[in-house]
């Protein structure tokens, strides 16, 4: 995929500053302004993660019976999202944004805390952290990166866009579980039907918004969001719709999520109590070695291989990978990546990690770490205009995650469905993704199964050494069940 030119066709030959040269805006064929919008577009699809991360862990409670203030839990997320973000951005200088991750959060929140204090669980989070940047620092992490063959990473990046349809199409309601039927696990909307005002407000500026990107309008994402947001407002306003749960009971054609109306305040004044309270030393006499050890391990590989597919999904989208399939600074930007997991167990929120609604503001027109600041001083005002950050709905913002999925699966083609031998791997790292909500799940099971079909046609040579270890160690990540069952 070749780099889009500048807004106005005709790409400069040198950089026009000394800021331009520094983060290579004209080298990589952009603008300012289209960095302005992607990130903008990145931000609008990921600020969720100021209000739901506190949910998750705020929702849990730890060995000793105690919560985390859910204010406190806000500001913090807010704060390491927005400094991770902006460092990726004049670091690695690459379109790629951070904030705590989903799915660790929910495994520190409900399997690690309950075994320890909060303090404890973070500090087991600052621990893998800091052994995934011993792994960038010694080159182990990039090597493993770029032992997976070209068409392995394609199918991870096809795989995380259809992976981001099915988050943008459940989160928006469009998609839900179905009750009491055991043989349709998933369904249309309620009971097979449209029939919520929230669905009609996401099918209506999905429509726009593809609209807008067949007749490639700029900023159609963002726009497609903020027309989405608007129209989410007036509807909300005429019907008294309300949220998804009230007073505890579920309302099912409510919001998902946030209620698009206008808050009584809009700036407030940020707790960042929870910062440094954290303990590294503690789990390991309370809740036993082989535990801390599991509970590292699996922090260790969901981290390591999801940025590793998120980053190869972001450069795909944006044209930014070289033949190899490596993005620029792939280093810098791993490194960033296990700082920030450091980070957020330091401030309480968990492992921060790289987002793959980063590629909603390639999309827009993203190709450089300028559209990390844009989307790094937005979640810093967030921590004193949360009330503002909580207006978009999920069916707005969804919207956009639909879209970049298509953009994403675009790539499919370049893989060779004829060469079986790459083809199943591939096949099996796209569906895993989406069919069991992780990424890890589907790289891993890609990676086994890539490994497997070449022993078993006497290719071995052609398989990267390092390969071996990585396929061995998904292996106790599958079987850490059985595993656990075993020895704790």
């Amino acid at each position: 995929m070749a780099v889009a030119p500048p807004e106005n066709g005709t790409p400069s030959a040198a950089p026009r500053n000394g800021f331009d040269r520094y983060f290579e805006i004209t080298a990589r064929g952009s603008t300012m302004s289209r960095e302005v919008r992607g990130g903008l577009a990145t931000f609008f699809t990921m600020a969720y993660i100021v209000v739901l991360n506190p949910l998750i862990l705020g929702s849990a409670v730890d060995g000793d019976g105690q919560k985390l203030p859910i204010p406190a839990l806000a500001a913090a997320t807010a704060l390491v999202a927005g400094l991770m973000t902006i460092l990726m951005g004049v670091v690695g200088r690459f379109p790629l944004a951070l904030a705590a991750g989903l799915g660790v959060n929910a495994l520190v929140a409900y399997e690690i805390a309950p075994e320890m204090t909060w303090a404890d669980a973070m500090g087991l989070v600052v621990i893998e952290g800091v052994i995934i940047a011993i792994l960038v620092l010694t080159g182990l992490r990039t090597a493993v990166f770029r032992s997976v063959p070209t068409q392995m990473k394609t199918a991870i990046g096809v795989g995380i866009g259809l992976f981001l349809t099915i988050i943008g199409l459940v989160d928006a309601g469009f998609v839900r579980r179905t009750e009491g039927n055991t043989t349709v696990p998933v369904g249309l909307g309620i009971g097979g039907k449209l029939v919520s005002w929230p669905m009609l407000v996401f099918v209506v500026g999905l429509l726009l918004t593809l609209v807008l990107v067949v007749r490639k309008v700029k900023g159609a994402i963002l726009i497609g969001i903020l027309a989405s947001t608007v129209l989410a407002m007036l509807v909300e306003a005429a019907g008294n719709i309300g949220p998804s749960f009230v007073d505890g009971k579920p309302n099912p054609k409510g919001w998902a999520l946030n209620v698009p109306e206008l808050p009584g305040t809009v700036v407030d004044v940020p707790d960042l109590s929870l910062l440094g309270n954290f303990n590294v030393l503690d789990s390991w006499g309370r809740a036993g070695w082989v535990v801390v050890l599991m509970f590292v391990f699996t922090l260790l590989i969901t981290d390591f291989f999801d940025t590793m597919g998120t980053m190869v999904a972001v450069g795909q989208e944006g044209g930014m990978l070289d033949e190899r399939g490596t993005p620029p600074r792939a280093k810098e930007i791993l490194l960033v990546d296990s700082i920030a997991a450091a980070s957020g167990g330091a401030a309480s929120v968990s492992s921060n990690t790289s987002y793959i609604e980063s590629a909603a503001g390639v999309a827009e027109g993203a190709r450089t770490g300028v559209a990390n600041l844009v989307t790094g001083v937005l979640f810093l005002l967030a921590m004193f205009l949360a009330p503002l950050v909580v207006v978009v709905p999920f069916e707005a913002a969804s919207t956009a995650l639909v879209v970049v999925g298509f953009l994403m699966m675009t790539a499919v083609r370049t893989i060779d469905w004829s060469d079986y031998e790459i083809a199943i791997p591939a096949f099996l790292t796209i569906v895993l993704m989406p069919f069991t909500y992780s990424i890890s799940n589907g790289i891993g099971a890609g990676l086994i199964t890539y490994v497997v079909m070449k022993l078993a046609t006497g290719k071995a040579r052609e398989i990267h050494p390092l390969l071996y270890g990585v396929a061995a160690l998904f292996v106790l990540y599958f079987l850490r069940g059985p595993i656990e069952s075993v020895v704790l």
